[in-house]
Formats: structure tokens, sequence, C-alpha cells
């Protein structure tokens, strides 16, 4: 699994960095313009928590994510 960012140019994505391989499927998910999300103020301490772990790079790969929860089915 790869996690790519892009923008939209003439109706179609450009990706950035490396080019994603022809054929790949893909899916897209667009956030609005002005979109935004509100965390609930007990919720804070542990986004910041997490926000702060990924930084240090104690984090686990989609694609790991992924395979735990097909596993669990």
């Amino acid at each position: 699994m790869k996690l790519a960012t892009g923008t939209v140019v003439d109706g179609k994505i450009v990706v950035d960095g490396d080019p994603l391989p022809d054929g790949l499927v893909v899916t897209v998910l667009a956030r609005e313009e002005a979109e935004t999300f509100e965390v609930p103020a007990e919720l804070e301490p542990e986004l910041l928590e997490s926000l702060a772990q990924a930084s240090r790079g104690e984090a686990v790969a989609a694609a790991e994510v992924v395979k735990r929860l097909r596993g669990s089915r």
C-alpha cells in the first residue's frame, strides 16, 4: 500500500514525488476546500501524543495495519 498526495490540474491528479506505476488502482479521498475537523477536548492529549510518536518514527505502516485488520476476520 502506498500513500501519495497530489493536486488536481486540468481535471487530472498530479502526484507529488515519484510517479505511481501505470495500471495501479488508486482510491482518492478529497478534502473540501475549507474542511476542518474538531477534536473533543478529552481526546486532544491522545491526538497530540500520537502525532509526537509519528514524528519520532514510532508508527505502524499502513500496509501492516491493513494486514492486521484482514487477519482479524
